[in-house]
Formats: structure tokens, sequence, C-alpha cells
């Protein structure tokens, strides 16, 4: 540990020093110019927090209800792929670390850990919360897409997110530049298929990843295939990737559970909206249907209660998560989140909120507009 890590942005440094250059230019960059993923964390620049006073916050309950599970805190853990490029025990090692927080952990398809490595490592360490949900890529190999469901199912896993946004991969230049390809001693450990292999081989002037996404995941995805899934699960289908009215309204038409707006940490179209601009317009569509949670630019306690102000059940982080594994393993994961739940306590307290149902929209405004009050 090089010194004392007071913030996020503390654990992004250490991480940039310690992992390879290609593995963290995969892992903290965005699409084209990275416009998108600048101003997801700006967009919560563009809002003040408007606190009450004399509410008696000597006790602050943080704790929340996400898809029929409790978690200790309306901050969960986003699906981040190949973590054991970070920490050689990777998504086991965020498994346990979300245990001990007592919060939830979505899974990548594209993890370096299998589904049932995942749950066993979660089940075996202490703590008295952990949920695992995962995150489902619909694959042009419809059988195998399911097989991922049903070992989800199988290992107890609580829910399926879905993600929309990646018919084709985002172009992300320093993975271009970098000609990204997994860590030869690792592998996506949830596929044996040679179609569904993401190894060493010569991939041209491309990153591996785009050739790999083009190969194996369908672009013919449509709504219909969101009824095609839940069919085939009895677990809660939540659409990942949403960004506007419209596409809630269908979304919901179509019986989903939940939404989560998300733009993929800004990785995938460049020039789109910061999930924070979007997040209030989601919202009214659902009129309350299902639930709406956030993922993109999130990175401090202050963050997470703005967006719960605007609507969100729950927020979620993807980048953070793997800056504290590669700084310290399971370890480094738990003080990460230990640190944004107390910014999160000491954001709700300072702001009058003495449980997460009394965050309401009047708690925030647009900061051009604070200063004329």
């Amino acid at each position: 540990m090089s010194g004392q890590r007071v913030c996020v942005l503390d654990f992004e440094e250490e991480a940039r020093k310690v992992l390879p250059k290609s593995v963290y230019d995969y892992y903290r960059s965005g699409a084209d110019e990275q416009n998108t993923l600048a101003d997801n964390v700006a967009a919560f620049k563009r809002w003040n927090l408007v606190p009450r006073v004399l509410r008696d916050v000597s006790s602050v309950d943080l704790s929340v209800s996400v898809l029929g599970e409790k978690l200790s805190m309306p901050l969960g853990v986003a699906a981040t792929a190949m973590q054991r490029m970070a920490h050689p025990e990777g998504e086991t090692a965020t498994a346990r670390a979300c245990k001990a927080a007592g919060t939830g952990m979505m899974l990548s398809s594209w993890a370096t850990s299998t589904i049932e490595e995942v749950m066993s490592a979660m089940k075996a360490s202490s703590g008295d919360g952990g949920v695992l949900w995962l995150q489902l890529y619909i694959f042009k190999d419809r059988e195998l897409t399911l097989s991922l469901v049903h070992r989800a199912e199988k290992a107890g896993y609580k829910a399926i997110f879905v993600t929309v946004d990646t018919p084709y991969l985002g172009k992300r230049l320093d993975d271009v530049r970098n000609r990204f390809k997994i860590s030869p001693h690792l592998s996506m450990s949830n596929f044996s298929t040679a179609s569904l292999a993401f190894s060493e081989r010569n991939y041209g002037n491309n990153s591996g990843l785009a050739v790999y996404v083009a190969k194996a995941i369908d672009p013919t995805l449509c709504w219909d295939d969101i009824a095609w899934l839940k069919k085939h699960t009895h677990l809660p289908v939540i659409v990942k990737g949403v960004l506007n009215g419209e596409d809630a309204v269908q979304a919901v038409n179509y019986g989903v559970n939940g939404i989560l707006v998300s733009n993929h940490g800004g990785r995938q179209l460049d020039g789109i909206p910061a999930t924070l601009d979007v997040l209030e317009e989601v919202v009214r569509a659902v009129q309350g249907r299902c639930d709406v949670y956030l993922d993109g630019g999130v990175r401090r306690g202050t963050d997470i209660l703005k967006a719960l102000a605007m609507g969100a059940k729950a927020v979620f982080i993807g980048r953070p998560v793997l800056w504290g594994l590669a700084c310290q393993g399971e370890q480094g994961v738990t003080e990460l989140l230990e640190l944004l739940k107390e910014e999160l306590r000491l954001a709700m307290a300072l702001s009058g909120c003495r449980s997460v149902s009394e965050v309401s929209r009047s708690l925030v405004k647009r900061a051009e507009f604070t200063s004329m009050m």
C-alpha cells in the first residue's frame, strides 16, 4: 500500500501505478474521444445538494431492498469483465468483499471466474449479506446463452441484467493501439467452446475484444428477445443500457423487472448523454411500474445521494471496484465499498436524511439555479 487512500481517486492513482499499461488502459478508457466517459463524472457537478437542518440525524439507515433482496446500502457492484487481470483472485475476491459489505455484485458474462466459483466464494466468506446477479450478453448461440442463465439459477443468483447496448463493440482507441487481448494465462471461464474463447491470436490492427464481439454477440437483438429471455427464466430480468423515455416505456411494456440507466461507462457510443442527465426522463416514463437504477460516473457518496434524489433506487460502480481490486484484492474492494458507504452516510446526515426513504427530489437543484435562491 503506497499511502492512505481517502477517496476513490487515490485508489485509481495507485492502481495506475501497479497495473500493466494495456490492462489499465482497457479498464479506464472510453470510446473514441471519451467525451461521454468524462461527462458521466462531470454531470454530478451540475447538481447541488440543498440540505435540511435540525432533523436529528444521530442514526442514519442506509439499507434498501433491491429486487427483493435487502442490501446494507443503495450501492452495488456493476459488471466489469476479466477481473483476474487486476488481481489473481479477481471476481471471487470482489464477491467476498461484497458479502462483507452487505451488498450485491453483478457478475460479467466475460468473467475470468466461473458462475459457480464466484457463488462458492461468496457463500464461504464471512458476513451476513451478499447477493449475486448475472450480467448477460445474448449470444448468437442461444443455447449457450440459456446455459449461462440456467447455471446462474442453479447456483443461486437472484436476477439477470441483460446488456442491450452492445450489438457491436464501441471503438476504444487505447485498446486498438495496444492491440488489447486477455492475458495469456487467463480465459473467459464460463465458455469452453472454441468459437467463444477470447484468447491469444493475431487480431491484426484491431483489439481482440472487438473481433470477439463481432463473432459472438448477436446484432439482431430486438425487444422480442427480451420476451424470449423472460420466458426461459424465473429470475427477474433487468435491461441494462436504456437512455431515454421511449425505450423505458418499451421495456416496461415487455415486462422487465427493472431498468439500469447505463451508457456502458462511456465505452460504446461517444457523444451520448451522461447517465445522470437522462435519469429523470426514464423515471418519469416508467411511472413507478419498475425500479430504475443507474451506473456511470459515481465516484463519491454525494454522487450516490444525488442519483437517489433524482429517482434511482440504487446505483452501481464499475471502475472504482477494479481500482480497489488492483490495489489490494479483496481487502482493497472492501475498503473502497466501506469508504463510499461512509461517504454516503455522512452526506445523508448532513442533508438531513435519516433513511433512504427520506431522500426526495427537493434535495437537489441544478447548480446554475442554486445561486438565485
